[in-house]
């Protein structure tokens, strides 16, 4: 069976030839096995020398497959564009900074073994800080309430796929990708299993608080319409207390006459309603917006280069202790 191993790479100069060393002695204990392995690396648009390590790897090792975009395009371009270089019957995708420990994937490949499509890694949420924990778990426990499919907490993109399961996310062309959502979405059978969360070796993560939160949105609004419908619902509410509320005033009217209604209670009605429209609108831009990318088909990403014509041939292989850093 012919591995996969899928590593986006983003300014990883400092980890990505360690990355590929700790993989290659996973290759090596399962090739008696019966298991050969090939790695797509994708270099998203990486200000640093990613790309030259990338391509000296590919002189060291025929094995090694780069795809180095034309400027950053983001992790999911990045996932997607590893894919569709991919053509390993199972697909193992895992990122490069050595946070997703290479020796699960002997693991992985037993459990694929078993029937299972899916392999997937969830971290636990050992070392982080009690408010990311608890945001977090907030977060999926909201967004599992509204979007139509499950996601789990802890739960990424490190995860074993069969070819099937990588054929069907390929044939989802939208524009918009959320990975975590289009893997759950296909479904299959799968099975998950949980590991000690991993420290990033080296540099620091490209993943800040705003676009954690834009992932977040991202995920919440590609599974649903669900907040178009609250807008509808919201909406009726409002109406509906409108509607009391003048019935009470024609009331109080009636009885006691005609008062001047109080300033405030204009003004932080006004206020609130606009709010509210400005809210429901800003929804509506967001749906809109996605409309507006999907109707454009413009691609995914653009290559500025790729070897996966050179690494079709049978060049030698070495190994990245021969790296000249």
């Amino acid at each position: 069976m012919l591995i996969s191993i899928v590593a986006p790479c983003y300014n990883e100069e400092a980890v990505v030839a360690r990355f590929h060393e700790e993989i290659q002695k996973v290759a090596e204990e399962l090739l008696p096995l019966g298991h050969d392995m090939e790695f797509v690396y994708v270099d998203d648009g990486s200000r640093d020398r990613t790309l030259a390590v990338l391509k000296q790897l590919a002189e060291l090792d025929a094995r090694v497959r780069y795809v180095s975009f034309s400027r950053n395009f983001g992790k999911e371009a990045a996932l997607l564009a590893g894919l569709r270089h991919a053509t390993g019957d199972s697909v193992i995708v895992m990122d490069a900074d050595l946070q997703h420990p290479p020796e699960l994937i002997r693991r992985m490949v037993g459990l694929r073994e078993q029937g299972y499509d899916q392999v997937i890694a969830r971290r636990t949420r050992t070392g982080d800080g009690l408010l990311r924990t608890a945001t977090a778990r907030l977060y999926y426990r909201l967004v599992n309430r509204l979007v139509d499919v499950e996601l789990a907490d802890g739960v990424g993109d490190f995860r074993l796929l069969s070819r099937r399961v990588v054929d069907a996310v390929l044939d989802l062309t939208e524009y918009n990708r959320f990975s975590k959502g289009l893997f759950a979405w296909v479904g299959f059978p799968g099975t998950t299993f949980e590991y000690e969360n991993a420290v990033r070796e080296h540099g620091r993560s490209s993943w800040s608080f705003r676009s954690l939160l834009n992932y977040g949105l991202d995920g919440l609004l590609s599974f649903n319409n669900r907040p178009l419908r609250a807008a509808l619902y919201l909406g009726l509410c409002l109406l509906v207390c409108a509607g009391l509320y003048t019935a009470w005033i024609v009331g109080a009217a009636l009885v006691n006459g005609v008062e001047t209604p109080g300033y405030v209670t204009i003004v932080m009605a006004v206020t609130a309603l606009a709010g509210v429209q400005m809210i429901m609108l800003g929804v509506i831009g967001e749906y809109t917006g996605r409309i507006y990318y999907e109707v454009k088909g413009r691609p995914h990403f653009l290559v500025k280069a790729t070897n996966v014509e050179q690494t079709e041939g049978h060049a030698a292989c070495g190994t990245t202790k021969d790296l000249i850093r």
